[in-house]
This record gives structure tokens, sequence and C-alpha cells, in this order.
């Protein structure tokens, strides 16, 4: 078989890498992939948005699979556009995706079906948004409609949060049309949670549960990010509490998305906050989360290839995923001033040490790859950077395997969190929207 990765990040990495151990795969292509993906992929340069372009190199070099990563070029219809030329696209096509690119959609969606999550309201006016907000009860969550790269949501203290947060969004448009609406809704306390699910929109596989870090700094604090790092698992998903997430989440929202006429089929991204009053909803998303990919990928013991398949062929009520056991640890080495301004091109020192390393492995993110002499050197391009990765026998040896690595890697201007795994229990709210 011929694979075909769409998009650049660690997680697009961590696909190609377990999509390229399947003895079903003869060769895998990632456009346009990153400095690390070329080790396990051929990169093509390619966006991960050009549909069309996309389109041309899978019909001229017979892929046999496109698995599409990041969440725009689903929005804007890669799957349907795949299907009707008789190609197998994995992942929703446009009109389910808006689940995740219109939280508005997926927040009227819920209440319709009675799904938990949080009380909101929506807003298409700052004036009307800022009058609310004067008033409203805190601390609260301000949210961009639209795709905002996990970074479009305002935990809000304070009302002078809020009116801030609404001038960014819908005044000066910081993260563009996406913030054309707002919804503004209250904060959920407890512990967060990421649940995945494999769906081809009648059975439903849950996967191992996750949780991420989205805040910039240690303690919870600072902005919210694309993701900070992640930890597998928490052990919930043998619980009543994942039972109760089945059937009050995972089914009623497939169930719904197939009786408004918008099928879905793809992996089903449930971002939950495990309340005093039991599981609500802080968002959707409809592909894997980054970096929880880079957590859950290397514990699949299981080939993924027959997993995507039975997906798009609606038959995975047979299909099985075996686990290791064993937790796994994420640590994301980010770019100084991220996720606002920050600066590119600074050499990566130290990757080499950590070749051949057993349980570790090092997803690469924002990252070009240079040859010089015959030898690659590796530069900064992102925001994100790396994410470092190691399973461990408890989560106290992952984490510590986890932050021995990153203690071999240095560039200019590296920030992480330290606190990544820190005690397996997730920092407090911080209102969804991560990647």
């Amino acid at each position: 078989m011929k694979v075909l990765i769409v998009g650049s990040g660690a997680r697009e990495h961590a696909l190609a890498w377990k999509v390229r151990q399947s003895p079903l795969v003869d060769r895998v292509y990632c456009a346009p992939g990153n400095g690390g993906t070329g080790d396990v992929a051929e990169n093509v340069d390619i966006r991960a948005t050009d549909l069309r372009e996309l389109y041309k190199l899978a019909k001229q070099e017979r892929v046999d699979l496109t698995v599409v990563g990041p969440e725009a070029p689903l929005a804007a219809g890669i799957v349907d556009l795949f299907e009707e030329g008789g190609l197998r696209c994995f992942g929703p096509r446009a009109r389910a995706a808006r689940l995740e690119s219109s939280k508005v959609f997926a927040k009227n969606l819920m209440r319709k079906h009675v799904i938990p999550t949080a009380e909101f309201k929506v807003f298409t006016q700052g004036d009307e948004a800022k009058a609310y907000l004067r008033q409203a009860y805190y601390p609260l969550v301000v949210k961009a409609d639209g795709l905002a790269q996990g970074k479009g949501v305002f935990v809000c203290q304070t009302p002078d949060e809020a009116l801030r947060a609404i001038d960014r969004l819908m005044v000066e448009k910081e993260f563009g049309d996406s913030g054309g609406r707002v919804i503004v809704e209250e904060c959920l306390r407890g512990e967060e949670v990421s649940i995945h699910a494999l769906t081809d929109g009648h059975a439903i596989l849950v996967l191992e549960d996750a949780c991420d870090y989205k805040r910039a700094e240690d303690g919870d604090r600072g902005p919210n990010t694309g993701g900070m790092g992640a930890f597998s698992p928490l052990g919930i998903t043998r619980d009543p509490v994942m039972r109760k997430i089945e059937a009050k989440v995972l089914v009623p929202v497939v169930h719904a998305m197939k009786r408004e006429d918008h099928p879905y089929s793809g992996v089903l991204y449930a971002g939950l906050m495990l309340t005093p009053t039991g599981p609500k909803v802080l968002e959707f998303n409809v592909r894997l989360g980054d970096p929880e990919a880079e957590v859950l990928l290397p514990r699949l013991k299981s080939d993924i290839v027959p997993l995507l398949l039975s997906t798009i062929e609606a038959n995975l009520s047979t299909a099985e995923a075996e686990w290791d056991p064993r937790p796994a640890v994420t640590v994301v080495l980010a770019s100084a001033g991220y996720p606002g301004t920050y600066r590119t091109g600074q050499p990566i020192h130290g990757l080499e040490k950590l070749r051949g390393r057993e349980d570790v492995t090092v997803f690469h993110a924002g990252t070009r790859r240079e040859s010089f002499g015959g030898e690659d050197r590796f530069f900064t391009a992102g925001g994100r950077v790396l994410a470092v990765t190691a399973l461990g026998e408890t989560m106290e040896a992952a984490r510590a395997k986890a932050y021995e690595a990153v203690a071999q890697i240095q560039f200019d201007g590296m920030h992480y969190r330290r606190d990544i795994g820190l005690g397996r229990v997730k920092p407090p709210a911080t209102g969804g929207d991560g990647d």
C-alpha cells in the first residue's frame, strides 16, 4: 500500500511513524511534512490546505489511503473531494467537520440532543457581548466560533479580561473570521480528559484516554496554546465514568449527526471536563489531538492501518485495538514567545544523542532539515518545535525518562513546561480548544 499523511506537525510525524510500521504499507508520503517526517516518509512540498494539489498527488502516485492530520483541510472538504474522485480518505466530510470548525454548530447540536455541556450564549455583535459580560458572573469562558489553531479560547476571571477577549476576537479580528461569532459559557471545574474514538457512523471503538496541558506555563498559567504536553492513561477507560461518557456523549453525538444528515466517520475527539455532576463536553474535535496523538500512538500495539480502513469501509464493529499498558508522557518544546510572536531558524542541538534510545521517541513539529557537507542539521520552524515522548513502567518513570531526554536537546529560547504528568492529575479548567 501507498499511504499519504496530510499535515506538518508532531501529530503527523507520529501518524507517519506508526503507519510506516504496518506490514501492509510499502511507501509513505507526507505533505508537507517537517524536518523529522523525512526519516519515515517522503516529504512532498504541498500545503495541507492545497486540496487540488493533494488530490493530484494521490491520483498520480496511486495512493491507496490518505490520512488527514489537521482540522483545516477536513473543514475545507478534502474528504469530499477525494471520495468523489474514488480515493480512500480517512476523516469526516466537511458538513460533519463542522463539529470542530463551528463551535456554535456543536453547542446547538448538544443543546438540541441533550448532550451535557456548559451553559452558553452566542453573540454576533461585540456591543451585545460586552453588555452581557459587564453584568455576568465570573469566571467564564469566551470562545471564537471558528478554527483558531487552539488559541481562540479565553478563560476570564474578571469583566476586564472578558471585554479584552471580545476586542481581540471581534474588533481586532486577531483570528480573522473565526471571531465573527463568539460563545460565552460557564467555566467548568474538575479534571479535564481527552477521549478519542474511531467511528464509522454506526459503531464506535474507544481509544485509550489521555490528558493534555493547554496553558503555556507551569501550574496551568499563561495563555492557551495548541498543547504543551500530554500523558496517557488517566485510567478511566475501563471505569464506570467511561461507560457514562460513551452513553451520554459519544453514542448520542454520533446518532445526532446521523439524524441531522451529517453522518460522521473518522476520529471523534471529545474534550471533557469531569465535573462533580458528571462529564461535560468542552469541545469536539474531528481529528487526533496534538499532543495527545504523541502519547496514544506509541501505546497502540495494534497495526493502525486496518483500523483506519475498517473505519472508512464501515466495518468497525469487528475491529479491536491492543494497547501497551505502560504509561506515556510527552513534553512539547516550544520557541520563546509561543503562542505569541516567536523567532524561527534557531539551530537545534542534541537530537543525535536520542537516536535509538529505548522507549523514547522525538516527534518533530516546527522543524526544517538542511544538509551541510552530507550531515543533516535541524532548525526551528514553528512555535511548537518538538514533542519528546517516553514510555515507562509507571507514570513517574515515563515522566523521568521524558525529561531526561529533554535535557539532551538545546535551541536558543527553548521553552517547555516542567510539570507534565506530575502527580498524574491534570490542572483545572482551561476551557478547551487545544490542538
